[in-house]
């Protein structure tokens, strides 16, 4: 799994609205959505109601069968991971971004804490807390962080792999 990365795996880009540098690379058929969580209350479930409604959106929910039910429920869970390490460990997040395309789904949290989001090891099932970045990393295809250089913070980004 990563860590750092300048430009994330998969040409998905860091600019959900189709400028930057990284346009150029965005597929044409990436669909996303954008979440401002700056300044809310309630931003971990208001974060799963966003994703699961662009889950609604894109056909994921209401799932069809067990794969599928099992894809969404892991987005949602990967999108409360992402946001409550950011609530915990990064002054909160900014925004929460969610990209489909017909192989991949992307979540990415910015926010603008300087950490390095890591796995805990030896990861123990046993003991409360510091699961969240375990989580993700067995659940997604990569995850990793993208930071602009001379800007504060960063994003936390995960795929996943898109129901047959």
């Amino acid at each position: 799994m990563s860590t750092t990365r300048q430009h994330p795996p998969g040409g998905l880009g860091r600019e959900p609205d189709g400028t930057g540098p990284a346009a150029s690379a965005v597929p044409a058929d990436r669909q996303w959505r954008t979440l401002s969580l700056r300044q809310a209350s309630g931003i971990v479930p208001m974060a799963r109601d966003f994703a699961r409604q662009a889950l609604h959106e894109w056909g994921w929910l209401p799932a069809t069968g067990a794969d599928r039910r099992a894809a969404a429920e892991d987005v949602l869970l990967v999108v409360s991971e992402l946001v409550t390490n950011a609530c915990l460990h990064a002054d909160g997040p900014e925004e929460l971004r969610i990209a489909c395309s017909p192989k991949v789904l992307r979540v990415e949290v910015v926010d603008r804490g300087a950490g390095q989001p890591t796995p805990r090891t030896p990861h123990r099932a046993g003991r409360p807390g510091g699961h969240g970045m375990f989580i993700v990393q067995r659940l997604c295809l990569d995850w990793g962080v993208a930071r602009t250089p001379d800007e504060p913070g960063k994003t936390v980004w995960a795929e996943l792999a898109a129901p047959a």
